[in-house]
């Protein structure tokens, strides 16, 4: 499984057979001066540093961790069957996982003008995976698919329709394999058909999206166009009045770009607090410091509001699924998301919500709505459609 950015590229490697992680890895910084490796593999870390000029070298580095000692898990490429892709854009044209040939890599290098941050690099990897394995079936992933069962309703915007029908700009979501991993696995821990089941998905790190889920299938999530919009998040300012741009524009002179920049990488918690990104550094500082305080009160604010709009989209909720670092590791900030929420069936069990990092149910018995932890692993949902995916062939 590979997640190529545009200076890194991290990979899995797995024995679908059991669905046993083998390997993984990560090479940073390409294209600087040094360039960081680390590959782990049969109980051992190999972490060394040299500089790593372009993506193509740094697919070399991850063939020959694979194959070499100390940590080399195959003896021959010839042990990877497959190569599964995150792919973060899929536009419309692409609804599931699919197996990658010229016609997709066209179709996404079209896409790129939608996700002009990530599909170009996604498109390098796909590229030099080729290369570096060649021979192997290559399975585009996308974070999209999973919200393309959303109604018109939902992902329309309530601008001129010929700029949807010219640029296909509605809203598409992002952080899809994570959430249809969680959906998955809940509707298992609760013994509910997937059919049946439905939920409110709560992807929380440093990025954060939300989805309501009916029958196993996204019908509304908070990302829009691209992942800026929805909730606050760790440097994104997520729903603002579209006014503001403007305003900033006429009154501080500021470009796109920089206006692009400040929502993107200068707002969201950094920016509230003026501290920090991290919500474990503001759930620290919280007590003493009122700027932190208030980036995290807005932080869980936003998510206790689509809870509500959530469930007045779905009626009946099998569960609330917490999931992504925070939402997985940090007990008062889902504490404080679910605070007042009694009277709509949702109870958390302070003891059972100090679970971190693991599968656990955090509400009371007497909760009407369960409410879970659910780890996410999209590299183990990448490798399951890939295998998926070229079993079909």
């Amino acid at each position: 499984m590979i997640n190529c950015g545009s200076s890194s590229v991290k990979y899995q490697l797995f024995d679908m057979a059991n669905e046993t992680l083998l390997a993984k890895g990560i090479v940073e910084k390409i294209g600087e001066e040094v360039s960081v490796i680390r590959h782990a593999a049969r109980g051992q870390e190999v972490r060394h540093e040299a500089r790593v000029a372009s993506h193509e070298e740094a697919f070399a580095h991850i063939r020959r961790a694979l194959l070499e000692p100390p940590a080399g898990v195959i003896s021959s490429p010839d042990g990877i069957d497959a190569i599964g892709h995150r792919v973060v854009h899929g536009g419309e044209r692409f609804v599931a996982s699919t197996l990658i040939d010229d016609t997709v890599i066209a179709a996404l290098e079209e896409f790129s003008a939608l996700a002009p941050l990530h599909n170009p690099p996604n498109l390098v990897g796909i590229r030099c995976a080729a290369r570096a394995f060649p021979g192997k079936p290559n399975v585009a992933v996308f974070d999209t698919a999973f919200h393309q069962t959303m109604p018109r309703h939902s992902f329309i915007y309530a601008i001129p329709y010929e700029l949807y029908e010219k640029g296909r700009i509605r809203r598409y979501g992002f952080h899809g394999t994570s959430h249809r991993f969680v959906t998955l696995r809940a509707a298992e821990m609760l013994g509910v058909a997937l059919d049946n089941f439905r939920a409110i998905t709560c992807h929380l790190g440093n990025g954060c999206s939300m989805a309501a889920v009916a029958g196993g299938r996204s019908v509304d999530t908070t990302m829009g166009l691209t992942p800026l919009e929805g909730l606050v998040m760790g440097t994104r300012s997520g729903d603002i009045d579209p006014a503001i741009i403007f305003h900033l524009a006429r009154t501080e002179g500021m470009s796109l770009e920089a206006i692009d920049a400040l929502l993107n990488k200068r707002s969201g918690l950094l920016g509230l607090s003026g501290l920090s990104n991290d919500c474990r550094t503001l759930t620290q500082a919280a007590p003493t410091h009122e700027r932190a305080r208030l980036a995290l009160d807005v932080f869980c604010y936003r998510i206790r509001k689509y809870i509500g709009a959530y469930l007045a989209v779905l009626g009946r909720v099998h569960a609330i699924i917490f999931t992504g670092g925070i939402g997985e590791n940090n007990a008062p900030i889902r504490r404080q998301i679910l605070e007042g929420l009694e009277p709509l069936g949702i109870e958390l069990d302070p003891a059972a919500n100090e679970a971190r990092g693991r599968e656990a149910t955090i509400s009371t018995p007497a909760s009407r709505i369960r409410i879970l932890v659910v780890p996410t692993n999209e590299e183990l949902m990448i490798a399951r459609d890939t295998l998926a995916v070229t079993r079909k062939q």
